[in-house]
């Protein structure tokens, strides 16, 4: 234990800025394919449908995939995994800009999510391992306002690209920018290769498994990830064809959504540690995901009905900040729950159940898109958010350390 605990915030800061990086470019690269949607599904005669099964297929692994890296950072060197996924999904990403069907692209999106379904079991085991719970809020924020910032990169970068190269580009430059990450992560890692903890200081993927608490996490994080899905993957489409913005102007306003969301993650993340500080913890973090759940919900049937490029601007403004919480807080509470000795398994457990959204969601939404149009599929995205609200509320057992009681896990 002592080995452990003087590991505590040894390199926490540039390993933290270099996961968040990672998160970066995973959601740039997870996100290209809704900014290249409105040139690639007419140039691959997709119907919304046929569209909402590429994007579905990337969850057909990453899903399942979180409860096997889950157990595998157990057994083997997480640091040497973050850099294997991550060279998979970039090369998978690379490969997208070559891609003449339906088929094909299924499978880089299968690939995809294989290479991603590392990092966020990895993220949380890392922070845990190196990050003092008083610091937890804020270094996962540091993270989550990368899942928009990322976006806002991708959505901009994505945009020009689109607009003067084509979509083909958008795969390749992506993917081949995303391999020069491996670089400071070696360097940065490798005095941690040796310095996991020992097995008998980890909880087994089975122990985790029987605590009712990750299973409710879990689908918590459905309606955490179902309406980040949505927006992620039809929003662009849904401007340029039925609101009939440009591209550039469509590349404008959600570049300043995901900016103005990741802006105020940082702020929610050094908030909730303050006010956590002052009043109890768990009820901080469960009433900052339930009020962002809600509000977002709220913006979503916004955004569905605006008919005015002013008002559709205010309700993405909303959205963005509504869903700030949903990155650190979420995984903050898992934390909690977890500890060092479990964060890996339990957080793999949260996402293999979370990220079945982006199974059902994409596919339940093209069906309803092409049948109906996009009203439907709005009003079930806002549904399952406010539900989540209600869920992540009422529905979580007591926030306490699970697994052990040390100093990063203690509330």
């Amino acid at each position: 234990m002592a080995t452990a605990a003087k590991r505590v915030g040894d390199g926490a800061i540039g390993l933290t800025i270099l996961l968040s990086a990672m998160v970066l470019l995973n959601y740039v690269d997870r996100g290209a394919l809704g900014i290249a949607a409105p040139k690639l599904k007419e140039e691959l005669g997709l119907d919304a449908t046929s569209f909402g099964l590429a994007v579905s297929a990337f969850a057909w692994i990453y899903a399942p995939a979180q409860f096997a890296v889950g157990w595998m950072i157990s057994r083997v060197c997480v640091y040497r995994l973050v850099a294997i996924g991550l060279l998979v999904w970039a090369l998978a990403t690379t490969f997208t800009g070559i891609v003449t069907g339906l088929a094909a692209l299924v499978a880089m999106r299968v690939l995809l999510g294989i290479g991603e379904g590392v990092a966020f079991p990895s993220v949380s085991a890392i922070i845990a391992r190196h990050v003092p719970s008083h610091r937890r809020g804020l270094a996962n924020s540091v993270v989550s306002a990368s899942l928009a910032y990322g976006p806002a990169l991708g959505t901009f970068a994505g945009g020009i690209i689109l607009a003067t190269l084509g979509w083909r580009p958008i795969f390749l430059i992506f993917g081949l920018v995303t391999v020069v990450w491996l670089l400071p992560w070696l360097v940065a890692s490798k005095p941690h290769w040796r310095s996991s903890d020992p097995v008998s200081e980890r909880a087994t993927m089975m122990a985790v498994m029987k605590q009712p608490a990750a299973w409710i996490v879990g689908l918590g994080h459905f309606a955490n990830t179902y309406g980040f899905y949505f927006l992620l993957a039809w929003l662009p489409l849904f401007l340029v064809s039925t609101r009939g913005l440009s591209i550039l102007l469509m590349t404008e306003m959600l570049t300043v959504l995901y900016l103005v969301q990741g802006t105020a993650a940082l702020f929610v993340g050094w908030l909730s540690d303050r006010l956590s500080h002052r009043y109890d913890e768990s009820r901080v973090r469960r009433s900052l995901m339930a009020a962002g759940h809600i509000i977002g919900g709220i913006a979503i049937i916004g955004i569905g009905n605006s008919t005015t490029t002013e008002a559709l601007m205010g309700w993405l403004l909303l959205a963005g900040i509504a869903a700030s919480p949903g990155g650190s807080q979420c995984y903050a509470i898992a934390q909690m729950y977890a500890g060092k000795r479990a964060s890996g398994p339990f957080v793999g457990i949260m996402n293999g159940i979370g990220n079945t959204s982006g199974i059902i969601g994409p596919i339940l939404t093209g069906v309803l898109v092409d049948r109906f149009g996009y009203h439907p599929a709005f009003q079930v995205a806002a549904a399952i958010s406010i539900i989540g609200g209600l869920w992540w509320w009422f529905a979580l057992p007591r926030i306490r350390p699970l697994f052990d009681a040390d100093a990063s896990s203690s509330i």
